[in-house]
């Protein structure tokens, strides 16, 4: 029996994918297996030893003390592309909003309530301070195309822009979802000095962080218009001011509000909308549910922030799998390890990430604890379990 804890409520539609005959589901379970969260700080947490995996139904894993996990040998998933659709939804209504000057309208023809007959000539009148230019014809750079910015990029295709995108890192899967009428940028400087539209879709790291800041400013397209619906970091905040103070940007539109943008006039603050929906909620869970369980119940891992991706069929009774510090002579050990006891290969997976291995080993036969424990005791090596059919 499987233990899970959750550490959010978590989508029923995710949850129900444990089978209740193998799994315990609950936020007080004891010395769990796994853990299933949302948004809960575990940075504070006691991680009990039991703990074998972290899954993040989201794709932001700020929550999650990742190199604690890491030491561990606990791995931690997220579930990027489950709320893809969502997010690309907000961002395409963030260029509308940033054209069209609807939020500052709205507020005004709100407060024409109570003129009675007067309204209609006085919204005639008024109309044109709320005057904004349509997006077809203006060009939108997409920085980032992974899964949503991809889907940004090719939905602003059928609104009539011109999209440029810019990832030095696309994945091939990304690729052949992009549309070939999008036209790829070598630099994010280009992006940047010719765009009308800007979005960014790039995770928050040391090398992103206040990516957008007074070099990029200066030479950013006069008025441009930016939209963040990735990390509040990403944009130096300070520098942001001084540009939409001058006009360089035009707007900025954020799903990322803090007290100094709320201040600030040409900003649209968002309360972190952009995976709130109830399908994306429940994409996530569903996400977060099915890699938990490859990875308790055959080894497997896919979407793991920080061992490497690694899946092969479990076709034998038994099967070990090995995290390991990726320095030379681990695989020579482990599989001297198992020769020494006779223990018959089947098939093996060997993958690395950084400075971390992890290793897939089917086994034909039994695999006695003592083996195990000398794997265990090899210098490198950060967790090894025996998973049986």
């Amino acid at each position: 029996m499987y233990k899970i804890q959750t550490l959010n409520k978590i989508s029923p539609i995710g949850l129900d994918l444990f089978p209740r005959d193998r799994y315990e589901v609950a936020p007080e379970a004891a010395n769990p297996d796994a853990i299933v969260l949302r948004s809960f700080a575990m940075h504070d947490m006691e991680i009990p030893a039991s703990v074998k995996s972290v899954a993040r139904a989201g794709a932001g894993v700020n929550n999650i003390p990742v190199d604690k996990c890491t030491d561990m040998g606990v791995v931690v998933f997220n579930t990027p592309g489950a709320n893809a659709n969502g997010v690309k939804e907000l961002a395409l209504a963030g260029l509308l909003m940033s054209s069209r000057s609807l939020v500052a309208g709205i507020a005004w023809a709100k407060s024409l309530a109570g003129k009675g007959e007067e309204v209609g000539k006085l919204v005639e009148k008024g109309k044109s301070n709320f005057a904004g230019p349509e997006l077809s014809g203006k060009r939108l750079g997409v920085i980032g195309l992974g899964a949503i910015g991809v889907m940004v990029a090719n939905d602003a295709l059928g609104l009539g822009m011109e999209v440029m995108g810019y990832d030095p890192f696309i994945s091939v899967d990304a690729a052949w979802r992009l549309s070939r009428n999008v036209k790829h940028a070598k630099s994010l400087e280009s992006i940047v000095s010719e765009c009308d539209y800007i979005s960014l879709h790039v995770p928050l790291t040391d090398k992103t962080k206040g990516m957008f800041n007074k070099e990029r400013f200066a030479i950013m397209k006069k008025g441009a218009r930016l939209l963040n619906f990735a990390r509040g970091a990403l944009v130096n905040n300070d520098d942001l001011t001084s540009a939409l103070a001058d006009g360089t940007v035009g707007v900025y539109v954020t799903d990322f509000p803090d007290d100094a943008l709320l201040k600030l006039d040409n900003v649209l603050p968002f309360p972190h909308l952009g995976a709130s929906t109830p399908e994306a909620e429940d994409n996530c869970a569903v996400m977060a549910v099915n890699q938990t369980r490859d990875f308790l119940e055959n080894g497997n891992i896919k979407n793991s922030v920080n061992y490497p991706d690694c899946e092969l069929d479990f076709h034998t009774p038994t099967r070990i799998v090995i995290a390991n510090k990726n320095i030379p002579n681990m695989i020579g050990q482990i599989t001297g390890a198992l020769a020494a006891e006779k223990v018959n290969i089947s098939d093996m997976l060997n993958k690395h990430k950084g400075y971390l291995a992890y290793n897939i080993i089917d086994i034909n036969g039994e695999l006695l604890d003592e083996t195990v424990n000398v794997i265990r005791r090899i210098e490198g090596v950060i967790m090894a379990r025996v998973i049986r059919k």
